[in-house]
């Protein structure tokens, strides 16, 4: 098991040695048996906002006696691996469409046990400071797996730059073959989410998935030029997931009441300042 949770960490390009030997240290717990493993509570997610909220409630989870451990993953494919083969107990990164979305596509018996929050995307200049700038053929990347490519045009389609084909909504999955008006002859650009920072000086703007934004040090309320409708806040809202019929555990419960504990509320507000929008 070790050896299996080495190689998921090293796919996933977990940003520290000290958080993959955690990694370990945890299957080895896990494999051993006994009181120490059933009180530890094994957690992959995105380093921000995610893993910072998790450690938010560690001194939480210690008074209920159970230790946290936190996997760090830097992209959106390994956590729900990890947790679907049982290397971890819980997993923290992704909204509600894109878990039912990966459980249709890749077979994963897994379910959202709590809501959290909520991170309202953002369009952010790159080469072009102002929508009303942006040229006539420029380029906008957006992230290129299909449930968040949708949430990215709909927000190009809230500021007029495209227009989508009828029907495409939150609950629908769209991609640039959808659009059916585009005034500028914009250039679609589709990249992995974690990439688009990145690029972000090479093209005219981008959508910026809200845990991407704010490892680069952009928040929404300050850097973007736009911002989506608070109206899909309820759709988009990230989740903990775990493994179907484990949602009601005694550690799946322990770690729900200290994530919508008001030490971590507070956290999550003072911290991201309306970037992530607490939904407990």
């Amino acid at each position: 098991m070790k050896k299996k949770i080495a190689a998921l960490l090293a796919g996933a390009l977990c940003l520290t040695a000290l958080t993959a030997c955690g990694a370990k240290n945890d299957g080895q717990t896990a494999a051993n048996g006994g009181d120490a493993a059933d009180k530890t509570i094994t957690v992959g997610a995105s380093p921000t906002p995610h893993a910072e909220i998790l450690n938010a409630a560690k001194d939480v989870l210690a008074e209920q006696g159970y230790e946290l451990k936190v996997v760090e993953f830097t992209d959106y494919i390994q956590p729900n691996v990890a947790l679907n083969d049982g290397e971890l107990d819980a997993n923290y990164f992704q909204h509600l469409p894109y878990l039912e979305k990966k459980c249709q596509e890749e077979g994963y018996k897994l379910v959202s046990a709590a809501e959290m929050h909520y991170e309202p995307y953002g369009l952010y200049p790159g080469k072009t400071a102002a929508i009303a700038d942006i040229p006539e053929g420029g380029t906008i990347a957006v992230p290129n797996d299909d449930t968040n490519e949708t949430r990215a045009l709909l927000l190009l389609q809230d500021q007029g730059l495209i227009k989508l084909k009828d029907g495409i909504d939150a609950t629908k999955s769209a991609t640039v073959l959808d659009i059916v008006e585009n005034p500028k002859n914009l250039s679609i650009k589709e990249l992995a989410a974690e990439q688009i920072p990145r690029s972000l000086q090479d093209v005219d703007m981008a959508v910026i998935n809200g845990n991407y934004a704010l490892q680069f040090d952009l928040n929404v309320n300050d850097d973007a030029v736009a911002a989506e409708s608070e109206q899909y806040g309820s759709v988009y809202v990230n989740v903990i997931a775990v493994r179907e019929g484990e949602e009601n555990s005694e550690k799946i419960k322990a770690l729900v009441d200290a994530l919508h504990s008001d030490t971590v509320k507070k956290f999550i507000e003072d911290t991201y300042q309306g970037a992530v929008v607490p939904t407990f």
